[in-house]
């Protein structure tokens, strides 16, 4: 039985990081510090369905706890560390950027110092799209330059990339980083687009579209997502196969950053639209300018994650979308 230790397990991708392992027949370790940054009850129920599998096992203390984090991968000895926990959120970084320095790069030595000192196979960790900051180039490629972040949120994945990158070197530790775009899909964070949008249009409130709706997004679905950090899982960096074509690995460590994502840019107009026609009602619109530190486009070049794992994202958004709004009725007992 393989061994993962998971940060983040009460979170969204956490959670169906862990669900997946466990079909699979891995051993899960989750460790989730269940903040308040939102609704601890839904992070409660994603733990607690966790937790029907026999196999999964949990701490809930912060990543900033060095001492609870290394007990716990210490009594665990896992096979690989999967780091997805951290302080989510572009635009919460503009009202408490300190959460960010905390829990993104504090938190996260934390988690590459414990991987150190139990040596693990492989350290995979959580970045995002939002590192290509200013980068008007697309779809964006591990290759293009990311120097550019507009908000602390970005600022701090971009450090966790260099802090890996530097790991991977001094202790020849393998470390994957995976860049995420726009994640959407059934128990997703009610700070999201999606979820503010559903739950807007329920209520009959309005909801707010920045950039006056002229905004494009690759969003990317959950189930997706988490398939494809299946598949690096395996794609060891510096392993036997250590270069395929459009590669990012590193020539000075064992470290590599792969792009998830659908490799499609959608609309966010017609992304509210696709909402709307699951509910059977029209939004109240809300039109705003260009919000702070956004960017009006995201769009990945996933052919590394296929030429590395033979999966590319695929869900369309309207199918997502549909999952999603099925799977929120039915959480929150709304009937139309």
């Amino acid at each position: 039985m393989r061994r993962a230790f998971i940060t983040g397990t009460a979170g969204f991708i956490g959670f169906h990081l862990a669900e997946l392992l466990l079909q699979e027949g891995w051993a899960v370790a989750g460790y989730d510090g269940m903040t308040d940054y939102y609704d601890v009850r839904l992070k409660q129920d994603r733990h607690a369905m966790l937790a029907q599998h026999a196999a999964f096992s949990a701490t809930e203390a912060r990543l900033e706890d060095m001492e609870a984090l290394s007990q716990a991968v210490e009594a665990f000895n896992p096979d690989v560390i999967v780091h997805l926990a951290g302080q989510a959120g572009v635009r919460y970084s503009l009202e408490n950027p300190r959460s960010y320095i905390d829990a993104n790069i504090v938190g996260t030595f934390n988690v590459m110092e414990c991987a150190r000192a139990a040596g693990v196979d492989h350290l995979l960790m959580a970045s995002t799209s939002s590192v290509y900051g200013a980068n008007t180039e697309m779809p964006y490629s591990e290759q293009h330059k990311a120097d550019s972040q507009l908000t602390i949120y970005a600022a701090t994945k971009k450090a966790n990339e260099a802090m890996g990158h530097s790991w991977a070197h001094i202790h020849d530790l393998p470390v994957t980083m995976f860049r995420f775009f726009t994640v959407y899909g059934p128990w997703g964070r009610p700070d999201m687009a999606l979820f503010k949008f559903t739950r807007g249009i329920i209520e009959g409130q309005p909801i707010d579209i920045y950039n006056n709706g002229d905004m494009y997004r690759d969003f990317t679905y959950v189930a997706d997502l988490v398939r494809g950090i299946r598949g690096l899982i395996d794609a060891v960096p510096g392993g036997e196969e250590t270069r395929v074509e459009q590669d990012s690995l590193s020539p000075a460590a064992p470290f590599r950053v792969v792009n998830i994502g659908n490799s499609d840019k959608v609309r966010l107009l017609d992304f509210v639209e696709a909402i709307e026609t699951e509910l059977g009602r029209d939004a109240i619109r809300n039109y705003m300018p260009m919000q702070t530190g956004d960017v009006p486009a995201t769009w990945a070049d996933a052919t590394l994650l296929k030429n590395l794992t033979g999966y590319r994202p695929e869900t369309p958004f309207r199918e997502g979308v549909a999952r999603f709004v099925r799977w929120y009725r039915e959480y929150y007992g709304v009937s139309l």
